[in-house]
């Protein structure tokens, strides 16, 4: 049976990296039957982006562009959807190269797990220049996402690369309600990555692909601390915003469950502030997890203040099937 493929690149001012995007698409290896489609979303760019989509439409079949007006990853990945018809949907970032055969490795595990509600390969970090070494320890903050050798089911993945099986994200109601933004023109915003493979998961297995292999490039800027400080910060809301889609219990629980969680990050914090303060531990590293911490407990507040319906919606929503 024929398998369809959209390949969808939500991108916001980035023509220098979405040309490289657009590259590694055309130089694809195909050595199975698939339709497949490239689909550019334009979130309002500025920049060369429509230019850059010309030049590779005479090296790319059946690539198009549309526009979204709403700014935000979320609504430009809802208009790619809602853009295409295939039986998979691939969220390529702008800033990714696809290695040459991951459109074929792709077919090939969707042709294999016909009923998972999707699947995610190695995201390779690939730095522009060598990063200082405390960013070492934060190599999460740039999507990477590797699993080893073996195929297996995972309980979440990153959203770069990820391959979803249509059908279950109908199942999941998220292409008309979905609950978390992301990232917004260039501020940095988490949780739509989060709560699509969660939303998914509680429907179907999630699984990782090894065979499909991608290059997530991280531009010189991204590596300050300032940058890992504002992204952990996210991150940490986006976390808070997870936890409490898996949580089975009442409000009044979460609420309480969480603080106690917030006191313990916060003991911990203390623990290695005080190994920095000995030389025993970096200082940047320190203050870059308070503000993973700091998003986290922004997180509470933000779920304690929005409007009960929506915070509602957010609790319980991606508790897996099984535990229903």
């Amino acid at each position: 049976m024929s398998l369809s493929l959209s390949l969808v690149i939500c991108t916001y001012n980035n023509a220098p990296l979405l040309a490289r995007c657009l590259n590694a698409i055309a130089n694809q290896t195909l050595d199975v039957a698939l339709d497949w489609q490239v689909l550019v979303v334009n979130n309002n760019c500025t920049d060369d982006t429509e230019a850059v989509v010309s030049q590779y439409q005479s090296c790319i079949d059946h690539l198009a562009i549309v526009n979204e007006s709403v700014q935000g990853l979320t609504p430009a990945r809802v208009c790619g959807v809602k853009q295409t018809q295939t039986d998979w949907i691939a969220f390529i970032d702008d800033d990714c190269l696809i290695a040459p055969n991951w459109v074929a490795e792709a077919a090939k595990f969707a042709q294999s797990h016909p009923h998972c509600g999707a699947f995610g390969g190695r995201v390779i970090l690939s730095w522009e220049t060598a990063p200082p070494p405390f960013v070492e320890q934060f190599h999460y903050s740039f999507a990477e996402q590797e699993g080893g050798a073996e195929a297996k089911i995972i309980q979440c993945l990153v959203g770069a690369g990820i391959v979803i099986n249509r059908h279950a994200l109908i199942e999941t109601g998220w292409i008309d309600q979905p609950l978390l933004e992301d990232r917004i023109g260039k501020r940095l915003v988490s949780g739509g990555d989060v709560e699509l493979a969660l939303r998914l998961g509680a429907k179907r297995p999630l699984w990782y692909a090894p065979t499909c292999q991608l290059h997530h490039i991280i531009p010189s800027h991204r590596l300050s601390s300032g940058y890992l400080m504002q992204i952990n910060h996210a991150l940490g809301t986006s976390k808070l915003y997870g936890d409490s889609m898996l949580w089975a219990n009442s409000y009044q629980q979460w609420w309480f469950a969480s603080l106690r969680e917030g006191i313990q990050q916060f003991q911990i914090l203390t623990f290695e502030g005080m190994k920095a303060l000995l030389g025993n531990q970096s200082k940047t590293v320190v203050v870059i997890k308070a503000y993973f911490w700091w998003g986290w407990l922004q997180g509470i507040w933000k779920l304690w203040m929005m409007d009960a319906t929506q915070r509602q919606a957010i609790l319980g929503s991606a508790i897996p099937k099984e535990s229903q």
